[in-house]
Order: structure tokens, then C-alpha cells, then sequence
């Protein structure tokens, strides 16, 4: 057996897995077809010398072939997907293994119902997903990709590349109840009040006991800390620390912001989840800063 024979073969062990990536992607079993036969010309040309994980590298490849396809069909304005109920939709065996479902996705039992429900979710929301924010979601949240692998495929840097996905998460789940969206403003405006009042009781209240706050890079360099965990080392670092925080909603999501003369420099980031903030990002990255619609809520807008 000759080497491009060998070669072969450990692409159709890889064959299923690639499929389900292209399908999610793409939204369609004919194109995720021509996907991972574009692929597999690219690596039967290339080789695989020097490869040390191959099935993160056919990833990688796949994932290029199916961004450029869907830029492709944003230019031409086509839509050509297939029914969601179609009987050849890959089975959700194919995606992240149990446990491998990222951080970033929230409640794993939510996650997996997320996974299950994206062939559909995605037709819901084609109009509103960029292909490279569908592509680091996809990638991310179900095939549990590290940002750091998609950023090259998506031509941005990871922190811009786990925005991208965190937009597209919050998009594929923006069909959930008004009275639950309304809730998450509850919360974020009461957190930032007892913030700004120096409340540790109330934040205590609207912090979940696992609750995290992460700062980027470029937020970190501005003297944020780059992690703190718990209930209490939250209320502790927030007490009396929103007073010059703006509310805004972030991508749609509530949330708040610094700024300086006018221009954000820092975006408050939050993750609400019953009733409770379950995480908070910093983001002062300038790339994702820019990408980000961020919208003062009505009644805190200045007057003219």
C-alpha cells in the first residue's frame, strides 16, 4: 500500500466528522458533499508530512473550503439550504464529545440542546450571521475548536474570533422569551446600581456562586485583572466600581461600558443566566471594540 493510499484512508476515518462540520457550516448536504471533496484535494495534493494532528488539520482545511463557500453565496445572494429535517443531517454523534462542550457555550445541558437545534437555529438566522461569525461558532461551540485554530481560518485574532462566536451564540439564541430578555436588563441594571452604591449584599444576591470575570489582553494592560472567580472575590472587586460605567446593550445583550471623550475603551460583558450574573468580560481588544454594535438603552441616552 503506497502512501497516498494510507492517506486515503485516514481521511474516510475522518470522513463523518468532516461532513457534520461542513453541514452545520453550510446548512446544506449537497454542498457539505463538495466541502469535503474540495478538501480532500487540497490534502491529497499536500500531504500530510509534517502533520501531528491530523484530524485538527482536515478541520482547519474543511473550515477554510466552507467559509469561502459561504462567502461565495453571500456575494451571489443565494440561499440554497436543505430542509432541516432532511434524513441525511449528520447526527449529533459527530460533533464535540461529551465534556468538550467550551466554557464559553454556558450550561452544558444547554449547549447539547443548542447543538441539536443548530441545523434549524442557523436557517432562523441566516440573514443575521456573518459566514465568518457562523463558521467560529460552529467551530467552537460545537466541534469545541480553540479560538486560537479558528482565528487563522477567519483572518481575525482569537479575542476578535471569540466575540465573533459570542455574537453569533447570543443571534442563534435571540428567539428566547421577551419576558426572559427583560429579566437580563433587570439584572444587569441592578447589578450596576448596587455597584455604584457600594452594595456587597445585593451583588452577593445577583452573582452566581461559580461566577467569573475575564479580562482580555488589551483590557488587562489597562490595569483590569485578568481573572477573578467566586461569588465573593466579585462583590468584593465591584463594590463602589460601576460609577463611571454607562449602561448599553451589547450586540443586543445588556451590558455597559467605559468610555473616554466619547469613545468606548472598555466593554462590560455580561452573562445572565436565572436570574444571575454568571460571567463578565472585559473587552478593550480595539479590533472587537469595533466590530461590536453597541446601543445606549432609550432612557439613558443625553437629551438635546
Amino acid at each position: 500500500m503506497n502512501g497516498d493510499d494510507t492517506l486515503a484512508e485516514r481521511f474516510e476515518e475522518h470522513r463523518a466528522r468532516l461532513h457534520a462540520v461542513a453541514y452545520r457550516v453550510l446548512g446544506s448536504t449537497a454542498e457539505a458533499d463538495d466541502a469535503v471533496q474540495e478538501a480532500w484535494l487540497r490534502v491529497s495534493r499536500a500531504g500530510d508530512d509534517g502533520v501531528d494532528n491530523l484530524g485538527g488539520w482536515l478541520t482547519t482545511i474543511v473550515g477554510r473550503v466552507a467559509l469561502n463557500m459561504l462567502r461565495a453565496r453571500t456575494t451571489r445572494r443565494e440561499v440554497p439550504w436543505d430542509e432541516p429535517d432532511t434524513p441525511d443531517e449528520p447526527d449529533a454523534a459527530t460533533a464535540a464529545p461529551a465534556g468538550a462542550v467550551p466554557p464559553e457555550a454556558g450550561d452544558p445541558a444547554d449547549a447539547a440542546v443548542l447543538a441539536d437545534s443548530v441545523g434549524l437555529a442557523l436557517l432562523v438566522v441566516l440573514e443575521t450571521l456573518s459566514p465568518a461569525e457562523r463558521l467560529a461558532f460552529v467551530l467552537h461551540d460545537m466541534f469545541a475548536v480553540p479560538f486560537d485554530e479558528i482565528a487563522p481560518i477567519v483572518g481575525k485574532s482569537p479575542a476578535a474570533t471569540r466575540q465573533l462566536a459570542s455574537r453569533a451564540r447570543r443571534r442563534v439564541r435571540g428567539g428566547r422569551a421577551d419576558a426572559t430578555a427583560a429579566r437580563e436588563r433587570e439584572v444587569v441594571t441592578a447589578f450596576l446600581a448596587a455597584s455604584r452604591d457600594g452594595d456587597f449584599e445585593a451583588l452577593l444576591a445577583l452573582l452566581d456562586p461559580d461566577a467569573v470575570l475575564r479580562a482580555d489582553r488589551a483590557a488587562a494592560e489597562l490595569g483590569a485583572p485578568a481573572r477573578i472567580e467566586g461569588r465573593e472575590a466579585m462583590a468584593g472587586f465591584w463594590t463602589g466600581r460601576a460609577k463611571a460605567a454607562l449602561p448599553v446593550e451589547v450586540d443586543g445583550v445588556p451590558g455597559a461600558m467605559w468610555q473616554h471623550r466619547g469613545v468606548p475603551q472598555v466593554v462590560f460583558d455580561f452573562t445572565v443566566r436565572d436570574g444571575r450574573v454568571v460571567a463578565i468580560d472585559f473587552v478593550a481588544d480595539p479590533e472587537v471594540l469595533a466590530s461590536l454594535d453597541l446601543t445606549r438603552p432609550e432612557r439613558d441616552r443625553p437629551r438635546g
